[in-house]
């Protein structure tokens, strides 16, 4: 896959996906509308706190890509921008609705599992259930994992699903996670470990005192 973008102009494809399907009277989106749309607090992961000038910057970026368009009219004092990321008449990526809902929460939280992305994705499109989401995320994770526009992550511990990860910011390092969750797991052996021996020794402590106490009892009967 050649799209590689950086984490504002992920966040700037994702915000003008949602507003699209979200507020269409509200669309294309103002520089204003986008900014403040990439500073949510809420439905994005990290919170941002950009600046306009950051925001155009990505924009002008994403311009030169081909991936958004100046909506402008002619004479027009503000500027609105639409996305040109996919189902466009000349772009490589066409998406269905549910494909497209799950990679606009993707761009916008990053990594997340089945059950998050089927809840998440309620105002993007509609999944009877996790498996259709599951089947969804197989489609995009198909072919070979350099090409694939999401894959599938090691399960993290304590964790019933595994997440899935797009690569549109670059292609994922999976033993990189599976290294993480290795620590983890050895980090927290560890932890279990000093624990069960803190607690014998004061279980040790608690039978000797418990021993000298029936002792003074006895000496004072």
């Amino acid at each position: 896959m050649k799209i590689e973008l950086s984490a504002i102009e992920a966040r700037v494809i994702g915000c003008l996906l949602e507003k699209e399907a979200t507020t269409p009277d509200l669309y294309p989106l103002t520089l204003n509308s986008l900014t403040n749309a990439c500073n949510q607090k809420s439905n994005r992961e990290p919170v941002m706190a950009l600046s306009e000038s950051e925001v155009l910057d990505a924009v002008d970026n994403l311009i030169s890509k081909r991936m958004v368009s100046d909506e402008s009219a002619f004479n027009s004092r503000v500027s609105k921008y639409r996305h040109r990321f996919c189902n466009t008449e000349f772009g490589d990526l066409q998406f269905t609705q549910q494909e497209k809902g799950v990679v606009c929460c993707f761009l916008l939280r990053g990594a997340q599992t089945p059950g998050e992305l089927r809840t998440r994705t309620n105002r993007l499109c509609q999944f009877t259930d996790v498996k259709e989401t599951e089947s969804v995320l197989d489609t995009l994770s198909a072919g070979e994992a350099e090409s694939a526009i999401v894959v599938k992550l090691p399960r993290e511990p304590g964790k019933r699903e595994s997440r899935y990860m797009h690569q549109f910011c670059g292609k994922v390092d999976v033993t990189a996670f599976t290294s993480v969750t290795a620590n983890h797991h050895i980090g927290t052996d560890k932890r279990d470990s000093e624990k069960i021996q803190l607690l014998e020794e004061e279980l040790d402590s608690l039978k000797k005192e418990v021993a000298e106490l029936r002792e003074m009892i006895e000496q004072f009967l």
